[in-house]
């Protein structure tokens, strides 16, 4: 395949940024997005010019640091998938692709493509842990009977990788959606109750704190999210935060 990318070049956080356009040939639909963006930087190391700066790590869907904006939706036309996990049989020969970093005020942007999530980082450090003994005694774990819903709609939640798409599918960059994952994993089991009003007033403190914006309820954040979290998880948090606040 022969295609036109529009790449946003960016400096830094405090420079002007611009799209520049790469004309690119001999893409194979088997290669994945980020082998393709390898291709391109090997062309222009090979020219003796700046590589394109983007962020990745495991290159299986679970890191969450391949947080790219392709064609103004994040992770691109896919749909449960990471950037990572992209195909380039998604596009066709001659197809104009627009690649730009995940837009919020809370993501600055480090250089290109790559952006600064650890705002993500400071929400989970707000709270998203529990103080019980987890030593790896199974037989503690086994003690305490845990409903097959509660127990599965926990695990949906920590299926939540902290990628970003939420945030940039969402008008208002609103991190509803990671935060209420990260509150519902341990408020549906019983190991997270003892912290239960705290740790949801702070992590909602934090977030607000970090300048992301309130839910839109369009519902862009779950039909972009690649782990599929669901939009409960923000009417679960809504309601434990109501809960906590009335406890003071």
């Amino acid at each position: 395949m022969k295609l036109l990318l529009k790449i946003w070049r960016q400096q830094n956080a405090s420079s002007k940024g611009k799209f520049v356009d790469y004309p690119i040939s001999g893409i194979e639909g088997d290669m994945s997005f980020l082998e393709m963006l390898d291709v391109l930087n090997q062309q222009l190391i090979d020219k003796g010019e700046e590589p394109v700066v983007f962020d990745h790590d495991c290159r299986e869907g679970i890191c969450g640091t391949c947080s790219l904006q392709i064609n103004g939706e994040p992770h691109g036309p896919d749909r449960l998938i990471t950037t990572c996990q992209l195909h380039m049989r998604m596009f066709k020969d001659g197809d104009t692709i627009v690649i730009e970093p995940f837009r919020a005020k809370a993501f600055p942007v480090i250089k290109d493509l790559m952006v600064d999530r650890s705002a993500f980082d400071r929400i989970q450090q707000a709270g998203g842990y529990i103080s019980v003994n987890t030593s790896g005694n199974t037989v503690d774990a086994n003690t305490i009977p845990i409903e097959k819903t509660k127990a599965d709609d926990a695990f949906n939640a920590a299926a939540c990788i902290g990628c970003g798409a939420c945030v940039a599918a969402c008008k208002n960059a609103s991190a509803m959606l990671f935060t209420s994952a990260k509150v519902s994993q341990f408020a549906l089991l019983p190991q997270g109750r003892v912290e239960a009003t705290q740790r949801v007033l702070s992590m909602v403190r934090q977030m607000d704190l970090e300048g992301f914006g309130n839910c839109t309820n369009t519902g862009a954040c779950e039909v972009e999210c690649p782990k599929g979290i669901s939009l409960e998880n923000i009417a679960r948090m809504n309601r434990e935060y109501l809960m906590a606040s009335v406890k003071g």
